[in-house]
C-alpha cells in the first residue's frame, strides 16, 4: 500500500511539474511572442537587419511615403519629400526610434498575439497607415530650413492633426552619408532624433507669452501699468539686460518690442508660484505627450523652486533653466487660438488591414482648458498686435497671423550663436493652423525663424484655402 502511495505521489509530482512547465511555456509565449516575432532574424520581416516587408505609409492626401517593392522598402520618388519626412516615417534599419516604422512596427507588419505575422504571409503586406502629415508642406518646411539644424511643426489647433513635422539634419535613405557614425565635426549631431518630439530648447522670448498670460491672470491693472526700459534693470542682486532701450512703454508695447526689462519686472511681480502654476497648467513639468499612444515627447521644464529674484527675472523672459519641447509648446500656443481649450496632437489618421478593415481611426481628444476664454481672447489680441506692429503683415499676407519670436542664448560663450524661434497661428476660420519654428545657431529669429514660418504658412494658405 505504501508502495502504491509513493508511486502516486511521484506521478502527481510529474503531472505538477508538467503543468508548471506548460504554464511557464505559455507565460513566455505571451510575454515574449512580440519580441520573437519582431526579431531581426525573422526573414519574413527583415532582410540583413532592415525591415523588408510591411504595409504602406501614406500622407493625408494618399501620397505613398514608403511601400514594399521586390522584397525591400521603397520610399517616395521625390528626394526632398524623402528627406523631409524621414524622421516621421522612420528608416528601415530602426535607428530613428520615434519613426512610424519603429513605433508602429506591430501595426505596420500586421502582427497580432493570436496570428503572429500570418496575415503578412497571407496578403504579402502588413497594415497600411495613413498619417495626418501633408508631404508637400513638409517639403516646403525642409527647403526653408536649408542648412540650419532645427525643427518645424504645424498643427490644426481645432482637431490636433499634425500636418507638418520636419527635423534637421536629415538624410536621404537612398544615399545615407558613409561618415554618419564616424564624423566628429558635429554636422550629424542628433541626426536620428526627431527634434519636434524629443528636443528640449531654451524658449527665449517665446516664453513671454506664458509670462504675459500669468500677468493677465494675476495683475488686475496690467494694462494701466507703465514700464521704463533703460537697456537694463536691476532685479534682486543683479541685472537683466535688454536688447534695446525702449523708454516708457505699456504692456502691449512691451510684448511687441519684446522688452526684457518689462517682462523681468512682470515676473518679479507675479512671483515664483503664480508663474509656475500658469506654466504647469499648459504642460510644463508634467509627463509629456504620448502621440497616438506610441511616440513619447520630452517634457517641458520650469523649476523655480530654488530661484532667487534675479533667476525669476531671467525665467520670465525665457532664460534661466527653462526648457520647452516643441510639440508641447505648439499645443500650448494652439490652445490660445482655440479659445483656451487644448487638444492632443496626433499623427496617425487611420490604420487599415489589407482586406480593407479599419482597425484604428485618429480622433480629436480634448486635454482641457489651458486658459479661460477671456484670457485667451486677450492673448489673441496681443499676439495679433505683435505681427501687425512688429513683424509685419506683409510677411503673412491674408493669413491674419498672430505670433511671437524668441532669440535664446544657449551658452555663456560670447562667440556662440543663439537659437531663433517663432510660434504663432492664423486667425482665419478656414486656416486653423499653429506653427513652431526653431532654428539652431543663428543670428536672430527675425532673419531665420520668421522667414521660414512665412514660407510655410503661405504654402498652407495656398493648399487649404481658396
Amino acid at each position: 500500500m505504501k508502495s502504491i502511495s509513493r508511486r502516486a505521489l511521484v506521478l502527481y509530482s510529474i503531472i505538477l511539474l508538467f503543468l508548471a512547465g506548460c504554464g511557464l511555456l505559455f507565460f513566455n509565449l505571451i510575454s515574449h511572442s512580440e519580441e520573437w516575432a519582431m526579431n531581426k532574424a525573422n526573414k519574413h520581416l527583415y532582410n540583413s537587419g532592415s525591415l523588408a516587408t510591411a504595409g504602406d505609409i501614406l500622407d493625408v492626401n494618399g501620397e505613398i511615403l514608403v511601400t514594399t517593392k521586390n522584397g525591400s522598402r521603397s520610399y517616395n520618388d521625390d528626394k526632398s519629400i524623402r528627406i523631409a519626412t524621414l524622421h516621421t516615417v522612420g528608416d528601415s534599419s530602426g535607428y530613428i526610434a520615434s519613426g512610424v516604422q519603429s513605433a508602429f512596427k506591430n501595426e505596420i507588419t500586421g502582427y497580432s498575439l493570436k496570428d503572429g505575422v500570418y496575415n503578412l504571409q497571407r496578403y504579402g503586406k502588413g497594415n497600411d497607415i495613413t498619417l495626418t502629415l501633408n508631404a508637400e508642406i513638409c517639403k516646403v518646411a525642409y527647403n526653408a530650413l536649408g542648412n540650419y539644424k532645427g525643427t518645424v511643426g504645424v498643427m490644426n489647433y481645432k482637431t490636433g492633426e499634425l500636418i507638418c513635422i520636419v527635423s534637421t539634419p536629415s538624410f536621404d535613405v537612398y544615399n545615407k552619408p558613409k561618415d554618419i557614425h564616424t564624423d566628429t565635426s558635429g554636422k550629424y549631431e542628433g541626426i536620428y532624433m526627431n527634434r519636434f518630439f524629443s528636443g528640449l530648447y531654451t524658449p527665449g522670448s517665446t516664453f513671454k507669452i506664458v509670462t504675459a498670460a500669468c500677468a493677465v491672470e494675476n495683475i488686475p491693472d496690467i494694462y494701466e501699468k507703465e514700464f521704463v526700459c533703460n537697456g537694463k534693470i536691476q532685479v534682486g542682486e543683479g541685472y537683466v539686460i535688454c536688447s534695446a532701450t525702449h523708454g516708457k512703454i505699456n504692456f502691449e508695447e512691451a510684448l511687441n518690442k519684446s522688452c526684457n526689462c518689462a517682462f523681468a519686472k512682470i515676473a518679479e511681480e507675479v512671483g515664483n508660484e503664480a508663474l509656475t502654476r500658469t506654466a504647469e497648467r499648459i504642460g510644463f513639468n508634467g509627463l509629456g505627450f504620448v502621440i497616438n499612444d506610441k511616440i513619447n515627447c520630452s517634457n517641458s521644464k520650469l523649476d523655480l523652486s530654488n530661484a532667487k529674484l534675479l533667476d525669476l527675472g531671467w525665467a520670465g523672459i525665457g532664460q534661466y533653466t527653462t526648457l520647452i519641447n516643441p510639440c508641447q509648446m505648439l499645443t500650448a500656443i494652439s490652445s490660445i487660438a482655440n479659445k483656451g481649450f487644448a487638444v492632443s496632437p496626433y499623427l496617425v489618421s487611420q490604420i487599415q488591414t489589407p482586406n480593407g478593415r479599419e482597425i484604428l481611426k485618429g480622433e480629436t481628444i480634448e486635454l482641457g482648458q489651458y486658459f479661460t476664454e477671456m484670457v485667451a481672447d486677450e492673448l489673441n489680441v496681443l499676439l495679433r498686435s505683435n505681427v501687425k506692429n512688429r513683424y509685419g503683415d506683409n510677411l503673412f499676407p491674408g493669413i491674419e497671423m498672430c505670433g511671437k519670436t524668441g532669440t535664446a542664448e544657449i551658452s555663456d560663450n560670447s562667440e556662440a550663436k543663439p537659437n531663433g524661434l517663432f510660434v504663432g497661428y492664423s486667425q482665419r476660420e478656414d486656416m486653423p493652423f499653429a506653427i513652431i519654428v526653431i532654428v539652431e545657431n543663428t543670428n536672430s529669429s527675425m532673419s531665420s525663424a520668421v522667414p521660414i514660418a512665412s514660407k510655410v504658412m503661405k504654402a498652407i494658405k495656398n493648399e487649404y484655402t481658396q
